[in-house]
């Protein structure tokens, strides 16, 4: 389908500088192919499989001023801190299930014990934190040896919890975009499998495995707004890095038949907002990036993947500041949300949509009314439970 020239409105004249936001109303008309139904069954048979909470928040519906609000919880995902163990997993168990040969492994156990008969085989990723922790997990329970490759300004803790997985770190001074150039030249030795999570021409079989891992997120979604009695979703908040969760979010919602889409909101740092820049000027941009507490979301460049469902299933992006995230994770966390400072960040771009001098252009622009729900994915947990 193509795309309907978006509307661009610049930040209001009281608002910290930034950006400017992009929204494309015409966003909710388009419709795109459902992630594979099998994601779901498989994650379902990973060892502790629990949905993660979602958790209403009204005083953030009154704040905000819908109807309600709700904090999809990713702080405790299969024992680690973030979301991207379901990416991770799914497209592991993908690629080696190819690499093992003949009928596909239902359950890792099973591919664990098919691995177990052929030579052994390296997983390689870059990382700006938690992708590289689910890479390097994965790797553990199948008895793997795994090469990380950590972008410079991750936290610590979060290294370090990469090494307890038993993987091999390799930190890479300058960008994330710098470290996944590290992690492909790795990948090249013989019997490595590079699993990134971002795209480039002529890679993206396994990016689009990583994007379907996460189609789980919001099918949970669907069913605990369903469950609390919710109208379905109005309006969700995503924070972006390379677009991967966005791309998932399009997918879901875009391919779902739907009385009244809900609009799609994608958050970034200031200091590296890619998608920004690329919505902005209708093509893929490659941005310099900054320092930002926001590390997992400090990406320069949109994957080639993704960006085709940002470009024309996207209602709207916009650019917060670190201290604006840092408060949003710090309320998140009085209402008893553990959110680090790249899964607050979705907190804030709502805030800074929604309200403020020119909230109410912005709120018609994303067709919010008093009454909607609204979806928030608080994507990692503190720096506390990094460990």
């Amino acid at each position: 389908m193509h795309s309907t020239p978006p509307v661009r409105a610049h930040a209001a004249p009281d608002a910290v500088p930034r950006p400017p936001w992009y929204a494309r109303p015409a966003a909710r008309t388009w419709t795109c192919a459902p992630a594979p139904r099998e994601v779901r069954d498989f994650h379902a048979t990973l060892p502790g499989f629990a949905p993660t909470p979602l958790t209403e928040v009204p005083a953030l519906a009154a704040e905000l001023g819908v109807g309600r609000v709700f904090v999809k919880d990713e702080s405790a995902r299969l024992g680690l801190p973030a979301f991207k163990v379901l990416g991770a997993a799914w497209a592991i168990h993908r690629a080696l299930s190819e690499h093992v040969g003949g009928t596909a492994p239902e359950t890792l156990d099973e591919l664990r014990e098919r691995l177990a008969t052929r030579p052994p085989v390296r997983l390689v990723t870059a990382t700006d934190g938690n992708h590289g922790r689910a890479v390097a997990h994965i790797a553990r329970l199948l008895g793997l040896p795994a090469g990380i490759f950590v972008a410079g300004g991750v936290h610590p803790a979060a290294v370090g919890a990469i090494a307890a997985e038993g993987a091999e770190v390799t930190r890479v001074p300058g960008s994330y975009d710098d470290t996944v150039r590290r992690a492909r030249l790795a990948a090249e030795q013989p019997s490595s499998v590079l699993l990134q999570d971002t795209a480039w021409p002529g890679y993206e079989e396994v990016p689009g495995w990583i994007v379907a891992g996460y189609s789980t997120l919001f099918a949970e979604i669907d069913e605990q707004l369903d469950a609390s009695g919710a109208e379905a979703a109005g309006l969700v908040a995503v924070p972006v890095g390379v677009g991967s969760l966005a791309q998932a979010a399009v997918a879901h919602y875009r391919s779902r038949p739907a009385r009244r889409p809900p609009s799609l909101l994608a958050v970034e740092p200031d200091v590296a907002a890619c998608v920004l820049a690329s919505l902005t000027e209708g093509r893929p941009r490659t941005v310099n990036t900054g320092t930002t507490i926001m590390a997992g979301l400090n990406c320069g460049t949109p994957s080639s993947l993704a960006w085709p469902y940002l470009r024309d299933g996207l209602d709207a992006a916009v650019a917060v500041t670190d201290a604006e995230s840092a408060r949003a994770a710090g309320d998140l966390g009085a209402f008893g949300v553990s959110s680090g400072p790249c899964g607050a960040a979705s907190l804030a771009g709502l805030r800074w949509a929604l309200t403020g001098a020119d909230g109410a252009a912005r709120r018609e622009s994303l067709a919010v009314g008093g009454a909607d729900t609204v979806v928030l994915l608080s994507t990692e947990g503190t720096a506390a439970n990094q460990h």
